[in-house]
């Protein structure tokens, strides 16, 4: 978290779904989602977001990209604050930041060739002429490894990892700066994995790309992030550098973690730490820490107090009363 003006900046984010029963729909409660979450983004860097399925990594991905309104907190892009914008103020900055979704079989209008799933970006900003969108959704489908004849198909004729390219073409058509990734190699084959992650990581240098990378997947976290932070129940509970993680982690989710996932070496093999219970449901968090119910190293303070995200160490960040 440096001074210097950041590509992305999230400030306190929160996104809470109401719970409503009875005939009326009265609203009961809420589901927090996402609690209070606050990162940096630079330009050029790629922050990796991992934690359990249900832990608000998605819903923060679909947050920050307005196709989920927030409930409270500030998302600054280039220093302009787009949760409040909408209309027509909110599609001219959309240029700016594009999105590649977890299922390249949903994403993708089964009734619309290649061609104008690629152009449809372009069109709807008034950034190519008709006659120039054959020859530019070529150059973009030869940029992510397909073939510029693959236009004229349909996204049935492709398999999992093409049709995740063309989410990728389509993502980078309008130039964006940013792009959010949401699991976008979770539902591919590990070799077709490598092979997308080695594609955006090429884009990233050849375009000058920042990515929010959402995925469960640590080694694949691992491989394309700069920067890490770990969510628990909608809060970010670690972030800092991949390095700095994955050596030494500091929270005792983020160690439960990583003692999970598999080591390619057996001289770093961790101890498998086994959490108790499960994650506690979000409508009715428990007070305290979130973590507390299920933390080996639980103190009482923990279960009274929430701690926030500070600085352990230089740019290592931790949500934790032991740090």
């Amino acid at each position: 978290m440096t001074t210097a003006q950041a590509l992305l900046e999230v400030q306190d984010l929160k996104k809470y779904f109401p719970v409503q029963k009875g005939v009326l729909r009265r609203t009961v409660g809420y589901v927090k989602a996402v609690d209070g979450v606050s990162f940096r983004l630079q330009p050029g860097e790629t922050l990796g977001i991992v934690g359990e399925s249900g832990c608000g990594k998605s819903t923060l991905a679909r947050t920050i990209m307005r196709v989920l309104e927030p409930t409270a907190g500030k998302i600054l892009l280039d220093g302009q604050d787009i949760s409040q914008l909408s209309g027509k103020a909110l599609r001219r900055i959309r240029r700016k930041f594009q999105m590649v979704f977890q299922d390249p079989y949903a994403s993708l209008n089964p009734r619309m060739s290649v061609q104008d799933i690629i152009a449809e970006p372009l069109v709807v900003n008034g950034l190519v002429a008709a006659r120039d969108i054959p020859a530019v959704v070529a150059d973009l489908l030869e940029k992510v490894g397909l073939k510029a004849d693959d236009r004229q198909r349909y996204p049935h004729e492709f398999s999992g990892g093409q049709r995740q390219r063309i989410g990728i073409a389509r993502a980078i058509a309008v130039q964006p700066r940013l792009i959010v990734a949401d699991e976008a190699v979770s539902a591919l084959d590990v070799s077709i994995q490598a092979q997308i992650l080695n594609l955006m990581q090429g884009l990233k240098q050849e375009l000058g790309l920042s990515y929010v990378f959402i995925s469960h997947n640590l080694a694949v976290v691992r491989y394309i992030s700069d920067q890490v932070g770990v969510m628990y129940l909608g809060h970010l509970v670690e972030l800092t550098t991949k390095q700095a993680l994955y050596q030494q982690p500091l929270h005792p989710y983020s160690e439960a973690l990583l003692s999970a996932a598999l080591e390619p070496s057996r001289k770093h093999k961790r101890e498998r730490i086994l959490l108790r219970g499960d994650v506690p449901n979000p409508a009715h968090p428990p007070t305290g820490c979130p973590f507390h119910t299920r933390c080996p190293k639980v103190m009482d303070v923990c279960r009274q107090s929430r701690p926030t995200l500070r600085e352990a160490a230089p740019g290592h960040w931790v949500a934790c009363h032991l740090h």
